[in-house]
């Protein structure tokens, strides 16, 4: 399953406006992931313009599909997406770790139907969509599904696979986790810290219906979860490992631990904004014009 050439230009242009708005709001706020956000920026752009049901004006709708962000460090790619989607206004992204504003990891009271499960520590997600998954499942909505990205450093934690043993035991297909395998974790790469491979082997192992892409392919990304929301619909979970780029699309972040955690100065990040610009083919465009003083901006990362 591909997508056509319409969809692949606009899935394509979110994604890129997700790492920009990323930028903003992880510059403005002064905190912030910027690896770990750009590196699922095309799973979630995937998610909520072409998979995922889910309904703006009326984010709890009962049918709707869930998402939930387990690595919930990664926020800001969330709110981004979230914001191009039309669930709040893009201005928002600019209150960003203020008291009352865009929490630094995700919390259902910022955005409601659309942060579905407060997040922090790392390993919860999946638990909480296993559960939401088996919620729904003796409700007899047989149509919505839940999705979980997981990263790839909390696969550490003994409690993600209870939660995989637990959702292939009570046969939860209906629940897609898509795994954000960007190689690096806070301070290091997985592999000098905590190994995870055999990782496809392992999914297999605990009774999951298991795939492997490219996470920044939007064809194979949008073709695996197509797969497993209508075709592997077998009694088991299912999880999409994607093999993705931490800091993806600004050369100096790619794969560097070191902007696991790390806010840009405005210089640095109107020069990440321009590359990002290059990247994607755009004219280049910097940074939004920013008095921190007087705490007044131009917004340059929407439309």
């Amino acid at each position: 399953m591909e997508l056509n050439d319409k969809d692949f230009e606009r899935l394509e242009e979110i994604a890129y406006k997700i790492r920009r708005l990323s930028i903003e709001m992880i510059t403005y706020g002064k905190w912030g992931h910027i690896g770990g956000s750009f590196s699922m920026a095309e799973i979630l752009s995937v998610l909520y313009f072409k998979e995922m049901k889910v309904f703006p004006d009326d984010p709890l709708h009962e049918s709707r599909d869930r998402l939930i962000l387990s690595k919930a460090h990664g926020s800001p790619a969330l709110y981004a997406a979230l914001a191009l989607r039309g669930y709040y206004d893009k201005e928002e992204i600019y209150r960003y770790c203020e008291i009352n504003g865009l929490e630094g990891h995700t919390h259902i009271a910022c955005v409601p139907g659309g942060i579905e499960a407060s997040g922090g520590p790392l390993g919860m997600g999946l638990s909480v969509s296993a559960g939401i998954a088996l919620g729904l499942r003796r409700k007899e909505n047989p149509r919505s599904r839940v999705y979980c990205i997981l990263g790839d450093g909390e696969t550490n934690e003994g409690n993600v696979w209870e939660a995989a043993m637990s959702a292939s035991h009570y046969h939860l297909d209906n629940l897609i986790c898509i795994v954000d395998y960007n190689k690096a974790m806070a301070k290091g790469l997985i592999w000098e810290l905590m190994g995870i491979e055999p990782f496809y082997d392992k999914w297999k192992a605990f009774g999951w219906n298991v795939q492997e892409v490219d996470g920044h392919n939007l064809n194979e990304v949008y073709g695996a979860l197509y797969k497993a929301r209508w075709v592997l619909a077998n009694g088991k979970p299912n999880v999409v490992i994607a093999h993705t780029v931490k800091g993806k699309g600004v050369e100096r972040a790619e794969f560097n631990y070191k902007w696991h955690t790390h806010a840009p100065d405005p210089v640095t990040a109107d020069a990440m904004l321009r590359e990002l610009s290059i990247t994607y083919g755009r004219e280049p465009l910097g940074y939004s014009k920013l008095n921190i003083k007087e705490n007044k901006h131009t917004f340059y990362g929407g439309e």
